[in-house]
């Protein structure tokens, strides 16, 4: 597995950038996993056992339907744009984006634990996790940029399809994220998988705390 890892940072064998069969098992393998350790350090907040295996669930479902979400207009696009023979690369980019997000994720886990034992404070936590999250979103950025330079020197039209597939994504993951929630787990309520509103709209809820409504 470390192997692996080692291969999809470095876009070495069989994560190397180009075309060529998709490493979807593995790419899976390491989403999965990955992920499951850092949501199981996530939900570990307020040491529920239960929290910690919904969140660790939860991770990987966030990163992988988010994905699944996207991808047909993601195809589409490509399609439109003339790049539909270059789909297997732009495939093996993206994925190999959301594998790197996951294997960034995991590798803090020891961070958010010690985090966790150096304070008590549930907004601090809150915070932090984003933090994370944002870094792993950076790594998974330089992932995609790295497979994507050799299409776009062919195409300069695949930027606007990396473009499109970061705004799309980015919109599908805040809602999915907020459907989901919660992640860490509000000390002062009891553990579930969904909240009770857990279908309210993401950026409905935004705009009225913003607006006052």
């Amino acid at each position: 597995m470390i192997a692996q890892v080692d291969s999809l940072l470095r876009a070495r064998g069989r994560f190397a950038v180009g075309r060529g069969p998709v490493p979807l098992r593995w790419l899976a393998l390491l989403l999965s996993t990955c992920g499951f350790l850092y949501g199981a350090a996530m939900g570990a907040f307020d040491v529920r056992a239960t929290q910690s295996l919904y969140s660790g669930l939860k991770v990987p479902l966030l990163l992988a339907c988010s994905t699944l979400v996207c991808l047909p207009n993601f195809f589409a696009v490509n399609t439109f744009l003339g790049l539909r023979d270059d789909f297997d690369a732009a495939l093996r980019a993206v994925l190999s984006a959301q594998a790197t997000v996951a294997v960034a994720l995991c590798s803090m886990s020891p961070l958010i634990l010690t985090v966790y034992l150096s304070s008590d404070d549930y907004r601090f936590a809150i915070l932090m996790n984003g933090v994370f999250f944002a870094l792993a979103t950076l790594a998974g950025q330089w992932t995609l940029t790295r497979h994507y330079a050799p299409l776009v020197r062919s195409n300069p039209r695949h930027r606007v399809c990396r473009l499109a597939w970061i705004l799309l994504y980015v919109f599908v993951a805040i809602q999915l994220a907020w459907v989901l929630r919660p992640f860490i787990g509000d000390p002062g309520a009891p553990t579930t998988f969904f909240r009770a509103e857990a279908w309210s709209n993401a950026y409905v809820v935004i705009v009225r705390d913003v607006l006052g409504w």
